[in-house]
């Protein structure tokens, strides 16, 4: 990513951006604000510092980077494994760090001296946040990492075994003092929360939060228009077409590939009920795997576990997928497909998913459909995290410690449709609608452009 001086622009735009986030899932969602910035009749100059990895989300968009940039051995996920946090002590988190706060406090220091109206937004957690509020200058923050539902619902707190669970909502919030602190500050003129239990928590405080929803949700558009096997005019639909399940790996090597390995387990656990005489099958006739990759995986790498649990290589897709390159296996009744061009599809095709994965599980359900959740070995998707995500997620996310359970867990599913519309309805709401990127460009544009 080409770092650029601040200086090195004369501002002919009414406002200077600085968007800072600290992740790649933080990254994407900068990135689908920042766009809808650009869209805009008088956009803002815009430039990026991404604290975590090296920020290709802007650089498919041309917006330059101010300091530096460096991907991390644990790949942005130190909060769940300290062991993560050593490794990048060692790798040189510390005087990274440095480096990006002196680089924040030049790109404010130069705009004031230009005369610029700047501002910045802060996407993630608490650190983009302090950069922010340390910065001199007025921001804006989008809270992507927490979320009231991690410790209640709509109706009370949730119960927990573990004693120190109390400590996520000591003070009434899973918000803390300090973080409530930073966002009630006369600089910080805007907090997007991710759903709107949250924000009406953080508004209990004074906080200037906006319920606009969940980035995350935006431009998941399907090529085609897939039905759900719960609709309402489900037993007709059933005939005409097969039973589809996403699987959903992750997308970090090399923990994608052993969660690959797990979930190709849960495959064959699968279709094994489903040669039964009373197997799920029956109202469809045939299955389909839609294997969502990730682009930086090597489908090389996955290809033989497919192949030693019984499936052949095929030429023809049975589902209209916009991958020519998509890699396709047979068994039986039952076709398999990797694709790494056709996410939104998969999403959008499946009827559930088995998912080992953190933001992409959060997108299906937030498209209204259940998932099944094995935990892993980490750094992410280890029994710790996908805890958490059920929390988060609620009814939608089911969570099995093996994979030979998900055969009776997909079972259930079809044998109580009131529950599958009641998690329909609870994952829409608690992802929200799409279009948030929009709503928040549009607020911020009106609040400092304007």
């Amino acid at each position: 990513m080409r770092n650029i001086s601040p200086l090195s622009l004369n501002a002919t735009s009414c406002l200077q951006l600085l968007v800072l986030s600290n992740g790649h899932g933080e990254d994407i969602i900068a990135a689908s604000i920042v766009q809808k910035f650009q869209q805009q009749e008088h956009p803002p100059d815009i430039f990026a510092l991404p604290l975590v990895g090296e920020g290709r989300a802007y650089q498919k968009l041309g917006i330059p980077c101010i300091g530096s940039v460096r991907t991390m051995p644990s790949g942005g996920f130190i909060y769940m494994d300290s062991r993560q946090l050593v490794r990048d002590v060692r790798g040189g988190l510390l005087q990274l760090t440095l480096n990006q706060i002196q680089a924040v406090r030049r790109w404010v220091r130069s705009q004031t001296e230009l005369g610029n109206k700047s501002a910045i937004l802060a996407v993630g957690d608490i650190v983009p946040l302090l950069f922010a509020c340390f910065s001199g200058a007025n921001y804006a923050f989008v809270g992507t990492a927490k979320s009231e539902y991690y410790v209640r619902d709509e109706v009370a707190l949730l119960p927990r075994k573990s004693k120190g669970a109390r400590w996520e909502n000591f003070s009434g919030s899973i918000y803390h003092p300090w973080e409530r602190w930073l966002m009630s500050r006369r600089r910080c003129q805007a907090v997007f929360p991710r759903d709107a239990l949250t924000t009406e928590i953080l508004q209990r405080w004074s906080i200037p939060a906006f319920d606009l929803g969940n980035p995350m949700m935006d431009d998941l558009e399907s090529t085609f228009s897939a039905p759900k096997f719960y609709s309402s005019a489900a037993q007709q639909q059933e005939v005409a077409r097969p039973l589809v399940i996403t699987l959903l790996p992750g997308s970090r090597p090399p923990e994608a590939y052993a969660n690959w390995e797990i979930i190709m387990n849960a495959v064959s656990a699968l279709m094994a009920s489903f040669s039964e005489r009373d197997g799920i099958l029956q109202s469809f006739g045939s299955v389909v795997f839609l294997g969502a990759i990730a682009p930086g995986l090597d489908q090389s790498i996955l290809s033989p576990t497919v192949q030693s649990q019984g499936w052949k290589p095929h030429t023809e897709s049975p589902l209209p997928i916009p991958d020519s390159e998509a890699l396709i296996f047979q068994q039986k009744n039952g076709y398999l497909l990797l694709t790494q061009q056709a996410y939104n599809d998969c999403l959008y095709w499946g009827d559930f998913a088995i998912a080992m994965a953190g933001t992409a599980t959060e997108q299906f359900v937030g498209l209204g459909k259940p998932a099944i959740a094995i935990p892993g070995h980490g750094p992410q998707y280890n029994p710790a995290f996908a805890e958490a995500q059920s929390r988060l997620l609620g009814s939608s996310l089911l969570l099995v410690d093996h994979p030979g359970q998900v055969p009776q867990v997909v079972r259930s599913l079809f044998q109580n449709p009131d529950r599958l519309q009641m998690i329909s309805e609870n994952g829409i709401r608690r992802m929200g609608k799409p279009g948030a990127a929009r709503r928040i460009a549009d607020c911020l544009h009106k609040k400092w452009c304007c």
